[in-house]
């Protein structure tokens, strides 16, 4: 076999193998996260781009309706213009974690780029709350070999997903809400005979509260898919959980 194909082979695998790792919600590549919950009785709702004022309020009401527990993933500017948002977040028993400063592919920055983007985050939650998150999920999804490692430098946790319904697209409600029914088919299969695609774990659903782009997004086809589904979803028996409850072992 000529070696010229076989040097470009183990080339195009290892690219494979990089991008893979630096965007697969389930890559264990680039260092530890978490993609699912421990028990397929537990969702757990996520939400990035935040804080927004003209959807998170909403969220918020909508949420307590059917008590339900969620993380927000906070983008640092927003945070700085709406610390009260963030202070009500909490206040109705929701979680949030940081989703850097400006949002941007950090599989493109330097380790100091990276460092710099999570600790302004970091930093605007602390003031806004007097104390740390504990929990971070990258933009896009997109890690190189230093943005974990970064993360725990701040004492975080990764969190990715195991579906993300495309929330953000420019599409009709109508379009969101069959994407959002493999939640309602796992939790059926994992509570019923425990045939759940990953054995005994749960889902973690990534949505948004808001846009990257700017402040004040539109968001209202991600609450109306969520009145659609909530309801549902309570009554196939799941329990909507934090990512701290997410993956905190049962007391005995």
């Amino acid at each position: 076999m000529n070696p010229l194909f076989i040097t470009a082979s183990g080339a195009l695998a290892a690219a494979g193998a990089i991008a893979y790792g630096a965007v697969h919600p389930r890559s264990q590549l680039f260092g530890r996260t978490i993609c699912r919950t421990n028990s397929p009785r537990k969702l757990a709702i996520t939400f990035d781009d935040g804080p927004n004022p003209a959807i998170t309020p909403k969220l918020l009401d909508l949420l307590e309706r059917y008590n339900a527990k969620a993380t927000f993933f906070l983008i640092g500017r927003y945070v700085r213009e709406c610390p009260e948002l963030v202070k009500e977040i909490i206040a109705r028993g929701h979680t949030v974690g940081n989703h850097t400063e400006t949002h941007p592919y950090l599989l493109w920055l330097a380790p100091t780029q990276v460092r710099v983007e999570l600790r302004l985050c970091h930093n605007a939650i602390c003031n806004a709350l007097g104390s740390p998150p504990k929990w971070f999920r990258p933009p896009f999804g997109m890690r190189n070999p230093w943005v974990i490692p970064a993360a725990r430098e701040l004492g975080y946790r990764t969190v990715m997903w195991t579906l993300i319904p495309g929330d953000w697209q420019e599409k009709p409600v109508e379009w969101l809400i069959p994407r959002m029914q493999p939640i309602a088919d796992h939790a059926q299969r994992g509570l019923g005979n425990g045939s759940h695609p990953a054995a005994g774990m749960g889902d973690v659903l990534c949505l948004h509260d808001g846009t990257h782009r700017q402040i004040n997004g539109d968001r209202s086809r991600t609450l109306a898919a969520l009145e659609h589904w909530l309801p549902r979803w309570r009554d196939l028996g799941v329990e909507f959980v934090t990512i701290g409850e997410a993956v905190s072992t049962p007391a005995l």
